[in-house]
């Protein structure tokens, strides 16, 4: 399980180091073996390759059905997706470029643990979706979340 927040660094190269703590468990599930991708919220999501795999077997199983949404976000995840592995890995600047209209990934960026996956956003733009604080379309939780209490 990948959780916390991590802010980062690109070199001068564009190259990610992946932080110390998560490492050994990257190496550990796949061989170190990770598949970077865009994300529709203008990041980029940064999956372990066993965890990605069953996300692209359903996408393509979902296009296969012929609906444009389903093609639409293939597109996006598995067209965007780029194999890279646990060490310096490097962002295309493709996606670097694609992550954020303003602000792009250039060199401050925030490693979000989010479970099975990781998110990394421009170090700017995630400070300003922090301070505007995670408000909830509609103001509430989602439905699948009725009860949800911490």
């Amino acid at each position: 399980m990948f959780r916390g927040v991590t802010h980062l660094a690109l070199d001068n190269k564009g190259r990610l180091a992946i932080p110390a703590r998560h490492r050994d468990a990257l190496m550990h599930q796949g061989d170190g073996k990770l598949v970077l991708t865009a994300d529709p919220s203008h990041c980029l999501l940064l999956y372990p390759l066993p965890n990605w795999d069953p996300i692209q077997q359903r996408l393509d199983g979902a296009v296969q059905l012929q609906r444009q949404e389903s093609a639409a976000l293939q597109r996006l995840l598995v067209g965007h997706a780029d194999d890279v592995e646990v060490g310096r890995c490097r962002p295309h600047p493709r996606r670097r470029r694609r992550c954020a209209s303003t602000p792009r990934l250039e060199k401050r960026v925030v490693l979000v643990g989010q479970g099975n996956k990781f998110e990394l956003w421009d170090e700017a733009k995630w400070l300003e979706r922090d301070r505007a604080g995670n408000r909830f379309p509609g103001g509430g939780l989602p439905p699948e979340l009725d009860g949800f209490s911490l």
